[in-house]
């Protein structure tokens, strides 16, 4: 696990369980490898909206971020998607791809969407592409917390797709 989060972890005294798995890289394959739901999966978006400045959107494994959406729901202006590059600069401590959805751990905001609180467990990937992180979702709040807004910032994926 990442040290930052084990480190926080720790601190706050959160009880969670830590899931070792085969390497996968999609929040989806993530899903699959553990044996869990991907609604039960929670998974980070960068989102720049200018230069140097950057927020985190939490969504579940099946979801895709709906830009405009963010855009109404916050009053933020339009961004874009952070770059490989941005990533790996914003989260020198991770994989690429595999940050926890905790952005206050990298000083950004974090958005919330509605549908990662409907399960009282929630999973997601601990800063590399092996690990999952388990814990309820109030501690989850905690960790994470608090958000700046919960909202439906998805664009629902196809039926086929949930799992």
């Amino acid at each position: 696990m990442n040290e930052r989060l084990s480190r926080q972890l720790e601190l706050m005294k959160l009880p969670h369980e830590v899931l070792r798995h085969r390497e996968a890289f999609t929040s989806q394959e993530v899903a699959h490898a553990t044996h869990v739901s991907g609604r039960l999966m929670a998974k980070s978006i960068v989102v720049r909206e200018a230069e140097d400045s950057y927020f985190m959107v939490v969504v579940t494994a099946p979801e895709r971020v709906d830009l405009s959406a963010i855009h109404r729901a916050t009053g933020r202006p339009k961004g874009r998607l952070a770059s490989e590059q941005e990533m790996a600069r914003l989260f020198p401590d991770c994989e690429l791809g595999a940050m926890p959805p905790v952005g206050r751990l990298y000083g950004m905001s974090t958005y919330l969407d509605e549908d990662v609180r409907r399960h009282e467990d929630v999973y997601f990937q601990a800063g590399n592409h092996r690990e999952v992180v388990r814990m309820k979702f109030a501690d989850f709040e905690t960790l994470a917390g608090p958000f700046t807004g919960e909202f439906p910032l998805h664009r629902a994926a196809p039926e086929e797709a949930r799992t």
